[in-house]
């Protein structure tokens, strides 16, 4: 164990490599080898030396090793918002990833989506040491203008047009829209109605695009888009001026929230679902299968989405050269009671 240190109020000094060598009766260059995780060690030698470390309390100074091998084993991911569930679930998949690799993770939420908030940001991650930054994009810059950062540390973007010279992960957004587009079609239904996302983010931008492509592409012309901000209430408010109207038969929500709110106005004026008017959401949150009727949802994959991202960073931290690349992870359609055929009329 480390001896008290009279030069700090009698208090236990922190255990060094030394007391470490004394212990595992080895000398200090093979504790740092162990320390370091090299390989050019006996393993018997390397387990003693790990319980030495152990039995003394030595902690290994990561700063220290950082700056010798230039490595933090540290990422940092700027967001501008934990309130949607895309959001969460995909950070929680890059902190599962960067575990899995011993890197730990820096959040630094950024309060308004502009190139000087990101920048900001970027800075300050800089100055605390990490290896790599992922950037999770929901909206679009205010700014309207493209990622624009120094360069030094590897950058994978999600979620956004983030321009060349970064590696971008998303979920397929317009193979998304277009799967539930194309299924409420193929039901009979002459026209889908869309409660789309707010013109500030880039995934209900592609979602609304892909939907007015899927059905110009049917020889049918695309009816006024409705925007709602991805919460119940908006998609509740958007859908009760849609279930008032005789012809409106099937309506696509850019997210689960927005159906919900849908399914419920659709409730309260007495419009049968699927017989009346079919919904279908997008996510595929947990709890969709538990509406009345259960949803019919695009199914997007965060856990790849987060996974692929670290996967990506990692890469360009170990070779600078790595090309960037983009990424775009394959969406499913859940067919569940809340979609049916056309009724006649």
């Amino acid at each position: 164990m480390a001896d008290t240190d009279p030069m700090n109020g009698g208090r236990r000094r922190a255990a060094s490599m030394a007391d470490v060598a004394r212990h595992a009766g080895v000398s200090s260059q093979t504790v740092s080898r162990v320390s370091n995780g090299l390989t050019n060690v006996d393993e018997s030698t390397r387990e003693r030396v790990l319980a030495s470390m152990r039995t003394v309390g030595y902690r290994p100074n990561g700063a220290a090793r950082a700056l010798k091998y230039g490595r933090f084993h540290t990422v940092g991911v700027i967001m501008f918002t934990l309130e949607t569930l895309g959001n969460v679930r995909t950070l929680d998949a890059i902190a599962t990833e960067a575990a899995a690799a011993d890197y730990t993770v820096t959040l630094m939420p950024v309060p308004d989506p502009t190139m000087g908030a990101v920048s900001g940001a970027y800075r300050r991650l800089s100055e605390q040491a990490v290896d790599g930054i992922i950037i999770i994009f929901e909206a679009s810059l205010l700014d309207r203008v493209e990622i624009t950062l120094p360069p030094g540390l590897p950058v994978v973007v999600i979620d956004s047009n983030a321009g060349s010279g970064f590696a971008v992960v998303d979920t397929d957004q317009a193979q998304g829209a277009r799967l539930a587009t194309e299924h409420l079609l193929s039901l009979g239904h002459r026209q889908v109605w869309h409660i789309a996302g707010p013109t500030s983010s880039f995934s209900a931008g592609h979602r609304a695009d892909s939907w007015r492509t899927t059905l110009e592409a049917a020889g049918i012309t695309p009816p006024p888009l409705i925007h709602g901000d991805w919460t119940t209430e908006s998609g509740h408010r958007a859908a009760l001026e849609l279930a008032a109207r005789d012809d409106v038969t099937a309506i696509f929500a850019a997210n689960d929230q927005m159906a919900l709110g849908a399914m419920k106005a659709l409730h309260e004026l007495g419009r049968d679902i699927p017989s009346d008017v079919s919904v279908v959401g997008f996510d595929d949150m947990d709890e969709s299968r538990a509406f009345w009727p259960p949803l019919t949802t695009v199914h997007q994959n965060f856990r790849a989405v987060g996974r692929i991202a670290m996967e990506r960073l990692l890469a360009q931290i170990e070779d600078p050269d790595d090309a960037p690349q983009t990424t775009l992870i394959p969406t499913e359609l859940i067919v569940r009671e809340s979609s049916g055929p056309a009724a006649r009329r």
